[in-house]
């Protein structure tokens, strides 16, 4: 992806970082998409929340995430070690192709491009202990372009192989841990690729699946 497909990858925030709650509960976007949503599978049993979703330059929507479990403020001592949570992240499979207005070039999305938004993701609710308000913007630019680096790196020694299913079927993902959560990124069968990330919920025993319809997330 380019620069420009990054935007929206995290949604507007309130003072302190936190996502504002208006962002997360439109479902207007999720039903402009030409792809099917991805959420944890039937397993799972606790909340699902809306976050937002990500447009292309040329307006067309490239990406989004839904929630699962304690909706996440921003890592602090007082809520690391309570928070439970998996966001899972559905990105277009779209090949390289031109602008609306045609001055421009959209890359390919790809598995990569679905381990970076996971990765960015988790750092947008992730304040490291002892770090002056001040520092974060910097600190937050630092490790958003680690995580570009390592989503481009997929067969390097920070990620290993994990199988989890997708629509019941084995699906080969690729999964990191960091002393802020866990990452993962694959594809589907359905020709989208899948990147998730949270705290506090194992990634093992995690199951994806199309949603069939994404409104009813909205209630």
């Amino acid at each position: 992806m380019e620069t420009t497909s990054r935007v929206g990858a995290q949604a507007p925030a309130a003072e302190g970082g936190q996502p504002l709650p208006s962002a997360r509960r439109t479902v207007d976007g999720y039903l402009l998409a030409p792809f099917p949503w991805y959420g944890l599978d039937e397993a799972f049993t606790g909340p699902r929340w809306l976050m937002q979703v990500g447009m292309a330059a040329d307006g067309a929507v490239e990406h989004g995430s839904i929630g699962h479990g304690d909706e996440p403020s921003v890592r602090n001592e007082g809520t690391e070690d309570k928070e439970k949570f998996a966001v899972v992240v559905t990105v277009a499979g779209n090949p390289a192709r031109r602008t609306a207005d045609g001055t421009g070039l959209l890359e390919a999305t790809s598995v990569s491009s679905a381990a970076w938004l996971a990765g960015v993701g988790l750092l947008s609710f992730t304040w490291p202990g002892q770090m002056d308000h001040t520092l974060r913007d910097d600190w937050l630019e630092q490790q958003t372009e680690t995580a570009w680096v390592l989503a481009d790196d997929l067969a390097g020694d920070d990620w290993s192989t994990l199988s989890l299913p997708v629509d019941g079927v084995p699906t080969p993902f690729h999964y990191r841990e960091s002393e802020f959560g866990w990452v993962l990124a694959g594809s589907t069968q359905e020709g989208v690729h899948v990147g998730a990330y949270g705290r506090g919920m194992s990634a093992y025993g995690l199951g994806f699946a199309m949603i069939k319809d994404i409104a009813t997330y909205a209630q």
